[in-house]
């Protein structure tokens, strides 16, 4: 990545960041950690994003379509901390400090015109609108498989898709770390209680009405959400 590009992307963080301005967060998305969005900024960028507190909802919630332009739904694995992170932290020191993880949906709001630039799509908080997530769960982290897990999306028990983890996501751990190196960039933190989601499994554009549910293998089971 050559400087100009590294600092038109910085400028696109730091619009975002006063785009936040003392709104309270509740979290933080990894961006661009699977799928064909990976690396599609740059060789290992991985961008932030904030989750506003406010927009953290329990499985079930319930959105108006008529209240979006457009709206798209995206399974991930949210966790939550116990401990704060800052600084250049370890893959350990995330594992250390996960309290539990949950199935979710990823709620984005594309704003943007399709040719917007990637600082721009930096500054619109990567079309982020808000997370559902499911019951919390524990397991063994270090010697759990996240590879071994895929996850099928359907829409009124109607199969969308179904995607495996294994070679289309990063490391969620991997994802986290890298997540408090480039907030502490930028004189932020990963908080004890913040959310963080680490990157899409499903990706769909809502167009109807109905019930959109994240069926995540063991051990996080389901998560829905509905849109009237």
């Amino acid at each position: 990545m050559t400087e100009t590009a590294a600092a038109e992307l910085d400028e696109g963080l730091r619009r975002q960041l006063a785009n936040l301005g003392d709104r309270e967060v509740g979290g933080w998305k990894v961006g661009l950690t699977s799928g064909r969005a990976r690396d599609s900024m740059g060789p290992g960028f991985r961008p932030f994003g904030y989750l506003l507190k406010e927009r953290i909802y329990r499985a079930g919630h319930v959105f108006r379509l008529r209240d979006f332009q457009r709206v798209g739904v995206e399974n991930e694995l949210c966790f939550r901390l116990k401990e704060t992170l800052t600084g250049d932290v370890s893959r350990a020191d995330v594992i250390k400090a996960v309290d539990c993880a949950m199935p979710a949906f990823e709620i984005n709001e594309p704003r943007l015109s399709a040719n917007a630039s990637a600082a721009e799509r930096l500054a619109d908080n990567l079309s982020q609108y808000a997370i559902v997530v499911g019951a919390e769960t524990n397991a063994d982290w270090p010697r759990f498989d996240f590879n071994a897990i895929a996850v099928t999306l359907s829409h009124d028990a109607n199969i969308l898709q179904t995607v495996a983890a294994r070679d289309h996501i990063d490391d969620h751990f991997d994802s986290i770390a890298a997540l408090v190196r480039q907030l502490h960039r930028f004189g932020r933190s990963l908080n004890a209680g913040n959310h963080v989601i680490t990157g899409s499994f499903t990706r769909h554009a809502v167009t109807a009405a109905g019930v959109y549910r994240g069926a995540f293998d063991d051990p996080f089971g389901p998560v829905d959400v509905e849109f009237r």
